[in-house]
């Protein structure tokens, strides 16, 4: 049904051949002479949740010495709304320690993912995942990702039945493919041609596809940069009841460098519908990229580029027709922010939360910092659950009171709480860049603490060391840490340069812009010294950095993102 008149993409093509994301990949993993996959499978392999990948530290050594790439795999899992149970998290942590290199990493989306497997372990972390009730269906692939929801669904009924949702959005939209049970747990075969993928068919999405489910007033998951939103809306006269959402399509991050037709957008507001009507309407977004998205140029394949094709009204127009509803005008909402709140809450139901910061997401144990070690002790004994937040920190959630000293306990001997630590490097964050992500073209994780200890000495000396300004870094445009919501972003544009972008709102509700391009450590230290001497002296009371930099005419406000994020 796709309208468009361009050549097919060969990754079109490839999933058309692969029975139904099978491939060769059986053939791929029994073959013992490479650590690699046989080409198009390292594409289909997405689909099941992993990347093959190489240690770019080694590259050139290993050519120079005729050796292949020094592959191994990244493995992602799908786990809706971020929340998993303390036996289901030491087996995380055991396949961590055991399968992939001592090493966890907390996502941009809420789930978590291996680096450094080996081709031979795959089958290994994924049984032992599914022996816990966890897998890795769509964690990566031309199809829906992890469903994002607010992390404290028990703060409040409100947020239970959100969190509800999210789950069920996550299961109507996983394929219905056989071969994630074939290849991994050992299932029974199909012969070919008796499937069939109702929502996606045989060549699934032309790209990625995300979403994610808003609670106002916080905007922790970033809902206007997915392609697919819902923003619960509770009833005024009872904030326990939930009305509806506002659905929202069309958003997404990446962008290219030095190609204006690319740039990242914000989503659309479609329009209020009820509880009852979030499936069809799901389903029926999903379907409509399926049929109007670009097949033959992947660089223009997410849904913000069909829905800028289209136009809203004829995008929504066709959601309505295909889900059986009418969007209502959509609820007022507001966002106050979009960090977390660390340290101790209190829920509604009396049970205690814990919000740990773990800089850029990574699990490890190191000197003084055994953090691995110390949330295994913690699921040893908690009570409650797990809860990883859109900004890669972990929740120790629904702690009794009685529980509450030896957690915390556990917590400080490990070096899990955030002691001393500025507000700055709080509310940072950082895509995992080198070595091993083949997409990227500058450092990002393992640069950004060292510079961030930098910033926040340029912050001190104005004044401004209790401030918070939102930091995120990317070792290329593609966005995973969506720099381009951030009040001040650093994109990675060649070795240890970066663009600097300025004017984030600190909510997520408005894009930053580019600033200065191309520039390295010392120019970016002597601008942002710059800026913050400005904002110290001219900001008004209470304003925040990104909201400064667009009202002193540093930079101007992005309004639409297809006009003039470029210009």
């Amino acid at each position: 049904m796709n309208a468009l008149s361009t050549p097919i993409a060969p990754h079109e093509l490839n999933k058309a051949r692969s029975n139904f994301l099978r491939g060769t990949l059986a053939e791929s993993l029994a073959d013992e002479l490479t650590g690699a996959l046989a080409p198009g499978d390292d594409q289909i392999g997405k689909f099941h949740g992993f990347y093959q990948q190489d240690d770019r530290d080694l590259r050139a050594d290993r050519r120079d010495r005729l050796l292949e790439p020094e592959y191994s795999f990244m493995l992602r899992a799908r786990l809706p709304g971020g929340v998993c149970t303390p036996a289901q998290w030491l087996t995380i942590d055991r396949i961590g320690r055991e399968l992939a290199q001592g090493s966890v990493r907390l996502t941009t989306r809420q789930t978590f993912q291996y680096h450094g497997i080996p081709k031979g372990d795959l089958r290994g972390v994924i049984q032992g995942m599914h022996q816990v009730l966890l897998d890795s269906i769509g964690g990566c692939g031309d199809l829906n990702r992890n469903v994002m929801c607010n992390p404290n669904p028990d703060q409040s009924a409100l947020h239970g039945e959100v969190y509800a949702w999210a789950r069920r959005i996550s299961e109507h939209l996983l394929p219905r493919t056989r071969a994630y049970h074939e290849l991994w747990l050992d299932g029974e075969c199909v012969a070919g041609g008796e499937e069939s993928e109702p929502l996606y068919g045989e060549t699934y999405l032309p790209r990625k596809f995300k979403t994610a489910v808003a609670v106002p007033p916080h905007n922790d998951v970033d809902v206007y940069a997915n392609d697919l939103g819902f923003i619960a809306i509770a009833d005024p006269a009872d904030p326990a009841r939930l009305l509806g959402f506002n659905v929202l399509a069309g958003g997404g991050m990446g962008t290219a460098h030095g190609d204006k037709s690319t740039f990242p957008r914000l989503s659309d507001d479609l329009g209020f519908v009820t509880p009852d009507q979030v499936l069809a309407v799901a389903a029926a977004v999903l379907t409509t990229q399926r049929d109007f998205g670009e097949r033959g140029d992947r660089v223009h394949a997410r849904l913000k580029y069909t829905v800028e094709r289209m136009g809203k009204e004829a995008f929504r127009a066709e959601v309505e027709r295909r889900a059986g509803v009418l969007f209502a005008p959509p609820h007022p909402v507001a966002f106050t922010d979009h960090g977390d709140r660390y340290g101790w809450t209190r829920g509604q139901d009396g049970r205690w939360h814990l919000t740990l910061f773990i800089e850029n997401g990574r699990l490890r144990d190191l000197p003084g910092r055994t953090l691995l070690t110390g949330l295994r002790a913690i699921a040893e004994v908690h009570q409650g659950d797990f809860r990883i937040t859109p900004n890669q920190n972990l929740i120790v959630a629904g702690v009794p009171a009685r529980q509450k000293k030896r957690i915390e306990a556990l917590a400080r001997d490990h070096g899990l709480l955030a002691d001393g630590l500025t507000p700055v490097r709080l509310g940072a964050m950082a895509c995992v860049a080198f070595p091993t992500c083949p997409q990227a073209m500058a450092e990002a994780e393992r640069y950004l603490p060292a510079l961030l200890t930098r910033i926040e000495a340029l912050a001190a000396r104005h004044g401004l060391a209790g401030q918070e300004i939102v930091i995120r870094m990317t070792g290329c445009p593609n966005g995973c840490a969506r720099p381009f919501l951030a009040e001040i972003g650093l994109v990675g544009k060649g070795p240890r340069t970066y663009n600097l972008l300025l004017g984030g709102d600190g909510s997520g509700t408005r894009l930053n812009k580019l600033y200065r391009d191309n520039i390295a450590e010392a120019e970016i230290l002597d601008t942002l010294d710059g800026l913050f001497a400005r904002y110290a002296a001219q900001r008004a009371a209470g304003e925040r950095f990104g909201d400064f930099v667009v009202r002193a005419g540093i930079i101007r406000r992005v309004e639409n993102a297809a006009s003039d994020f470029h210009d």
